[in-house]
């Protein structure tokens, strides 16, 4: 039993898969920030273009 117990702490490999859901998710942000800006930034120059049309 303490052998099992003592195998159960030291097993590390859900830490790993931990691990790359937040690198995951961090990216995952990263992305979401990123086109969030561009997509401002192309509102406004469409806007624009769109106004100097009329």
């Amino acid at each position: 039993m303490v052998r099992k117990l003592s195998a159960f702490f030291e097993d590390e490999s859900g830490a790993t898969a931990i691990e790359y859901g937040l690198i995951a998710a961090g990216i995952a942000v990263a992305i979401i920030a990123m086109v969030n800006t561009i997509g401002t930034q192309l509102n406004t120059s469409f806007t624009s273009i769109s106004n100097q049309l009329k």
